[in-house]
């Protein structure tokens, strides 16, 4: 099965590699740098009819955020004259990049009743497709987002206490990392470190600037970490903090899960169905301070431990591969679900 993938380049695709799978590369960006995916051409109606010999199926899960819902309608028109099935995976009922939530509701509109397949990662976004859409989406859980090394690597023995960590990164729309940061300082229990880190670029700075006169907060200004520095500050780290304000769901999440860190995130989208985590309210003025505080030092108290295992993880990996590959079949073949 020749499955065109949107994007191919991207860790959650590579985990779903599979036999009888055969996922092509993206095609080249007119304009953008080698290895960049996005915007897809697979999203744009000549491409795909230029193109639709050499695919066998259309899968969308990232990318579509410049699309209007003009451009989805004729994506949609080309697939059926075309004859090549869509399969989507809602990865986000609302994009965490925007502010108004309209713009990715009005191209869910066009996707998800067009689809012939539907893939969720939790029960609680069936549930709302199932409420929106009146569509029944396959819920598969999320593989693991490290390596088969990184799974099994024992976490370090620190010598330098309770550490809680907040990463703005180059950080999102719907992400207030300074709000949260100051609220850890504010609540956080005296013998806990507080670590806020930034990437070094305008959006880092600014965090670093606003959070200056936090003496309480440990702050870090860099480049972004790659894959292995981002595991070695994962596991630096008892807790890391989810400061978004709105979601659905984590690859962040999923991450701390594998490499053995307790996430906090908040009380929105369906976080707390992926892994174990805690929690704290999030509420119209910004994070609850009295229950941000509560997570934190009931996770000092306790110390939890709800790192993955390797084992089940790679299993799930394998299933959640050969999940995809039995509703490929299915869609290819017109049955319905």
């Amino acid at each position: 099965m020749r499955v065109a993938s949107v994007p191919t380049a991207h860790p959650y695709v590579a985990s779903l590699h599979h036999p009888e799978v055969v996922r092509l590369p993206d095609p080249p960006v007119p304009g953008a740098r080698p290895g960049v995916w996005w915007p897809s051409p697979w999203l744009d109606a000549d491409h795909l009819r230029a193109h639709a010999a050499d695919v066998d199926l259309l899968h969308v899960h990232f990318g579509f955020d410049d699309r209007t819902p003009d451009q989805l309608r004729a994506l949609v028109a080309a697939l059926g004259e075309s004859g090549v099935p869509l399969v989507l995976t809602v990865h986000d009922l609302r994009n965490p990049h925007h502010a108004d939530p309209a713009p990715h509701a009005a191209a869910l509109d066009v996707l998800v009743p067009a689809a012939a397949g539907l893939v969720t990662l939790t029960p609680g976004a069936a549930a709302r497709i199932r409420e929106r859409w009146g569509r029944e989406a396959l819920v598969l859980g999320h593989p693991a987002v490290v390596g088969p090394e990184w799974l099994r690597r024992t976490r370090p023995r620190r010598a330098d206490g309770f550490v809680v960590g907040l990463h703005a990164k180059s950080h999102r729309t719907n992400a207030d990392p300074v709000g949260v940061a100051r609220a850890l300082a504010a609540t956080a229990p005296p013998d806990v470190r507080l670590r806020v880190d930034a990437h070094d670029d305008a959006r880092g700075r600014a965090v670093a600037h606003a959070l200056r006169d936090e003496p309480r907060l440990e702050l870090r200004v860099h480049p972004p970490f790659d894959d292995d520095a981002l595991h070695t500050y994962l596991q630096e780290l008892d807790v890391s903090v989810l400061p978004y304000r709105w979601g659905t769901h984590s690859g962040w999440l999923e991450a701390c899960h594998d490499l053995g860190t307790t996430a906090l995130v908040p009380d929105v989208g369906h976080f707390r169905e992926q892994a174990p985590c805690l929690t704290y309210t999030l509420t119209d003025d910004g994070p609850d301070r009295a229950s941000l505080g509560a997570a934190v030092a009931l996770a000092h108290r306790t110390r939890p431990t709800w790192r993955a295992d390797p084992g089940d993880r790679e299993r799930r990996r394998a299933e959640v591969a050969d999940a995809h590959a039995r509703e490929y079949r299915r869609v290819l073949a017109g049955v319905a679900r």
